[in-house]
């Protein structure tokens, strides 16, 4: 006959060797999650550095108010063709909430620089269109002010210009924090499910981002 308190011991010590298994198991799930974690917030920061030295870096001379007004639609053009990319890569991501969060990084980085140069520009080939004269610093210093709607009053826009493109911003800025989050959120969501679907097919389990 067999002793109960044996079979007990035995009986808690495979229980305590599954949950060791299991234990290890998940462990070993977290680590690519963990790396890729890492890996997005690495790259979200090296995208969003290179662009901020590349807007210090680049020789942002005079030009005629038409062609300041071309070079801000084709940079919101390439924004949105970047923006557009970055949801398609995010529905196809086995990370897709990772990749929307260095999308987003990206997209938003590139929009604020964007109208920065702009508004640098524009004050340097007509003197006067803001309150005061406008260094790159002071240009991002306004774009952001007016992104956040704290709105110092300390830089002004004076000309009709510089008001037009100031409310271009306001408008693009709501586009921006409404609907494209809901769109980014939209890719989250068919990246998740394609990944359902795929683990169902492979009958493997992976934790959900």
């Amino acid at each position: 006959m067999n002793d109960p308190a044996v079979a007990r011991t035995e009986s808690a010590r495979l229980r305590q060797k599954q949950d060791q298994e299991q234990e290890q198991e998940r462990e070993r799930r977290r680590r690519p999650r963990r790396r890729a974690t890492a890996a997005v917030l690495v790259r979200a920061a090296l995208i969003a550095t290179g662009l901020v030295t590349v807007y210090y870096v680049l020789p942002l001379d005079g030009r005629s108010t038409s062609r300041t007004s071309a070079l801000l639609a084709c940079g919101l053009l390439l924004v949105f063709v970047i923006f557009w990319w970055e949801v398609r890569a995010i529905a196809n991501s086995p990370y897709p909430r990772l990749k929307a969060v260095e999308a987003l990084a990206a997209t938003l980085v590139l929009f604020l620089l964007l109208f920065a140069g702009t508004y640098y520009l524009l004050e340097h080939s007509t003197p006067g269109s803001f309150s005061e004269p406008l260094t790159k610093t002071d240009s991002l210093y306004f774009t952001l002010t007016t992104f956040t709607t704290v709105g110092y009053g300390d830089v002004t826009p004076r000309t009709q210009t510089g008001r037009v493109l100031t409310m271009v911003q306001m408008v693009g800025g709501l586009l921006l924090v409404g609907v494209a989050a809901r769109i980014l959120a939209g890719a989250v969501q068919a990246g998740l499910r394609r990944r359902g679907r795929e683990t169902s097919e492979n009958f493997t389990s992976r934790p959900e981002d």
